[in-house]
């Protein structure tokens, strides 16, 4: 079958085999395919998803804690919410091409459901807490650690984007910089906005996302690294 052809596929890009073949296809299971496919209720990623998130948040947390060994609760717990969020979640499903291997009805296929990061997040999670299942909390750790906890650094410099660019160039002038939303496409289910970074007569970045506030951070983010690749040789 086409489909277990394409699980394996998977199996082999992220260099791990299952065996319980049938806990793979849980986590790939979106619960609108499940519906279209008047599938039991259980039958869906969401009860795996759950158990996933937990899975996490555990593993995360232990790393935190053994790596940033001089920082307080607070700053642990921003930098762990950093790592959970939707958007970080969602970049490491597209770096493993999550979205081409999930089971989505034909609606959710066609409106851009491989691409939405809600949807990528909770399989992400949800492959997680296949693997715990499958083969337990080590195997899920080592998935982690590989797929998730490298460039933490950069990871969290998006999380706080528009708060640290704020920073950069008050340090600078003292000025703050403004978003300006270019562009809004798309029908109402599946809107796509265009943000720019203006500062006085410079476009510092541009970002695009399924909300405005997505945008900005996405643009902030882009700014963000502009600026330290040139290494102040800009206009502020």
């Amino acid at each position: 079958m086409k489909e277990n052809y394409q699980f394996q596929e998977l199996e082999e890009s992220i260099d791990y085999c299952f065996q319980d073949k049938s806990l793979l296809k849980l986590a790939l299971t979106h619960s609108s395919y499940a519906n279209e496919h008047r599938m039991k209720r259980t039958q869906n990623n969401e009860r795996v998803e759950f158990l996933g998130d937990a899975v996490l948040e555990l593993i995360i947390s232990d790393y935190l804690f053994r790596t940033y060994q001089k920082k307080n609760e607070g700053k642990l717990t921003k930098l762990r919410s950093s790592l959970v969020c939707e958007y970080t979640l969602a970049m490491c499903a597209k770096d493993i091409s999550l979205g081409k291997y999930l089971l989505l009805s034909k609606g959710e296929d066609m409106t851009g459901g491989r691409e939405r990061d809600s949807i990528l997040s909770d399989a992400f999670e949800s492959l997680i807490g296949a693997i715990y299942l499958d083969q337990g909390f080590e195997q899920a750790r080592i998935f982690v650690e590989k797929y998730l906890l490298q460039d933490v650094e950069d990871k969290t410099l998006f999380y706080d984007a528009k708060t640290i660019l704020q920073e950069m160039v008050q340090k600078e002038v003292g000025h703050t910089v403004q978003y300006v939303l270019t562009e809004e496409k798309g029908p109402d289910h599946c809107k796509e906005f265009t943000v720019q970074v203006h500062f006085g007569d410079c476009i510092l970045g541009t970002g695009t996302g399924k909300t405005k506030k997505a945008a900005e951070q996405m643009a902030a983010y882009e700014s963000i690294l502009k600026l330290k690749a040139e290494q102040g040789e800009t206009c502020i």
